[in-house]
């Protein structure tokens, strides 16, 4: 736990927090269209959709303070770097302003380090010269404590903005002890972000843990929760 953190007490402050997640493979074009107009009514941070829909998406979010997301290098992360640079640049010319990118697990779990770095450092290059947030997924199910270790000293390296635990499409979203493994090794300039919080309490559990953002399907019902939550604690307050 991150005992410094004060305890979250408004509501933007949690939704400030979330990136919507609509990269779900099956998602029809109707529902990623309701999917941002949630994200927006909701006002978080940021929606992230497949590049295919970034179009869509721009033009959905126009005006909002929430700001568009897509992935790039997905879902394993094993596309070259060649390839990555030119869908991050294709997606920032069309209007993302955050940009997941997958960490190539192959080449992590085969220690190729020298590789990943200078992918690390042309993505953020890339991202950043657009005024755009980098975030690097992780995958850690698949990853050793040392790889994961490793793989927040190359995030630091490179400047990139966020480390997150997971993408939706993996074996498991994140760990309490993932999260405690990689906050203090990410350091002050990177920062750290959860896959996959379905629910007001692991919400809670991650902010916790150090996490300044992540993703979630269930964003409305963690967000009406939370505007429970509020009012029950303005009444017990009241009374």
């Amino acid at each position: 736990m991150d005992e410094n953190r004060a305890p979250l007490s408004t509501y933007e402050e949690l939704a400030g927090m979330i990136d919507h997640s609509l990269v779900r493979p099956e998602l029809t074009e109707e529902q990623v269209h309701q999917g941002c107009h949630l994200a927006r009514e909701y006002r978080v941070a940021s929606v992230t959709v497949r590049p295919s829909d970034v179009d869509m998406a721009a033009r959905r979010l126009d005006g909002s303070q929430t700001a568009l997301g897509s992935v790039v290098g997905y879902p394993h992360g094993s596309q070259t770097t060649a390839v990555k640079l030119y869908e991050a640049r294709d997606l920032l010319r069309r209007g993302a302003k955050e940009i997941d990118m997958v960490v190539n697990i192959g080449k992590l779990v085969s220690r190729q380090f020298q590789y990943l770095e200078s992918e690390f450092l042309q993505m953020v290059e890339t991202c950043h010269s657009e005024g755009a947030v980098l975030k690097v997924i992780f995958e850690n199910a698949y990853l050793t404590g040392e790889l994961k270790i490793i793989a927040c000293k190359l995030s630091r390296l490179a400047g990139a903005d966020y480390a997150r635990t997971a993408t939706p499409l993996a074996p498991a979203g994140y760990a309490i002890e993932d999260l405690r493994l990689m906050k203090p090794r990410l350091g002050d300039r990177v920062k750290l972000a959860a896959g996959a919080v379905e629910t007001l309490e692991q919400a809670h559990e991650v902010y916790g843990a150090g996490c300044s953002r992540f993703s979630a399907t269930a964003t409305a019902r963690i967000l009406d929760d939370w505007k429970a939550e509020l009012k029950r604690r303005a009444a017990s307050a009241e009374s």
